[in-house]
């Protein structure tokens, strides 16, 4: 039997799988809504960390010990607003370094604030419970040390003082291997062609003649705090006794007043004078 032969039926098309659902994007305000002003802060945790080792609890001992652990998260604030200051002044933004210089200073006055709470405490009842801080001293921070090692310290006295608790802890370590700000700021006025003697003398260097006045009111808020941090430790434990830690006691800190983050920008004023 002869003929054509018959076509093959098309195939059907494939059927079109349904698109997958979409995923919904997480809702802030609802995961917000479980968060609530104890947990963000997690003041369960916080609150449980003033441990007083008098035995009978001394009255005082838990003022000691806020003060101090306060002035350590202001520390941790600091050391990072330092960090941001630093790159700023690394990018060249002079503006956003004057306004990163001005929280900086603001976070000094309040840790200097906090040192009047440790003025009401009498020399006699501070020594009722001095004993129990065995051999804990304020030269064993390590934070306090970075700030100093991030805002210029790096004079041989300083570094061999940092080697008497044991190795240099990472954060200090951290802070030594990066530029000064008096180095930072040496840079910023030399990329834009001019000296220091020049950014005071001439109008148009406005932005870093305040840049470096805020500098200068760093180092002053900082020399305050060491200045009222000596008279705070002669008035509870007088002037010729020795600290917790094995250390001199106010003769040391003494010695740390006249330390300089910024000799440049004082020495820059005599020039003014000179003749």
């Amino acid at each position: 039997m002869t003929g054509k032969a018959r076509k093959p039926a098309p195939a059907p098309a494939p059927k079109k799988s349904a698109p997958a659902p979409k995923k919904s994007a997480p809702n802030p305000k609802e995961s917000a809504s479980e968060v609530t002003y104890p947990s963000y802060l997690a003041l369960d945790e916080l609150l449980k960390l003033q441990r007083p080792r008098s035995k009978p609890e001394h009255p005082d001992e838990l003022l000691f010990i806020i003060v101090h652990q306060a002035s350590e998260l202001w520390f941790k604030l600091i050391l990072h607003e330092l960090e941001g200051l630093i790159g700023l002044m690394e990018s060249r933004d002079t503006l956003g370094a004057l306004t990163s210089v001005r929280r900086v200073n603001a976070l000094v006055h309040i840790v200097t604030g906090q040192l009047a709470a440790l003025e009401t405490l009498p020399p006699q009842r501070f020594a009722q419970f001095r004993g129990y801080l065995g051999t804990s001293s304020g030269s064993q921070s390590v934070q306090f040390r970075a700030i100093e090692a991030m805002s210029g310290m790096r004079n041989p006295h300083f570094l061999q003082v940092l080697k008497q608790h044991g190795d240099i802890a990472p954060l200090v370590k951290q802070a030594l291997a990066k530029p000064t700000l008096q180095q930072l700021y040496d840079d910023l006025i030399s990329a834009e062609g001019v000296t220091l003697e020049q950014v005071y003398a001439e109008q148009n260097q406005r932005p870093l003649q305040m840049l470096a006045e805020g500098l200068l009111e760093y180092e002053q808020g900082f020399a305050m705090w060491r200045f009222l941090h000596v008279q705070l430790v002669e008035r509870i434990i007088g002037p010729l006794t020795s600290g917790t830690g094995g250390t001199l006691g106010s003769k040391y800190l003494q010695q740390t007043i006249s330390q300089r983050f910024f000799p440049k920008l004082w020495e820059v004023r005599s020039k003014f004078f000179q003749g």
